[in-house]
């Protein structure tokens, strides 16, 4: 072999793209054996964990609205 760093740079370049294939493969077979009713959406949380934290702070708004409007009704209510 005449040339030893072309020789450790193929083997790396061998090595990084059989990890990459590795951790796609161990991603989509986690997806799809996870229970998960839709695939897509299992998906799309695997990928993109920031999505999930911002549909719960919007529920917890919704639910924090509902229930301030519930006391303006029943104040409303209490001064008829």
């Amino acid at each position: 072999m005449e040339n030893p760093a072309a020789f450790w740079g193929a083997l790396f370049f061998i090595l990084l793209i059989a990890g990459a294939n590795f951790l796609m493969y161990a991603i989509v077979r986690g997806v799809t054996r996870s229970g998960n009713k839709n695939f897509l959406e299992t998906l799309s949380n695997t990928l993109n964990p920031n999505a999930r934290k911002k549909d719960e702070s919007m529920q917890e708004l919704r639910q924090r609205i509902e229930e301030l409007e519930k006391s303006k009704k029943d104040r409303a209510g209490d001064s008829e």
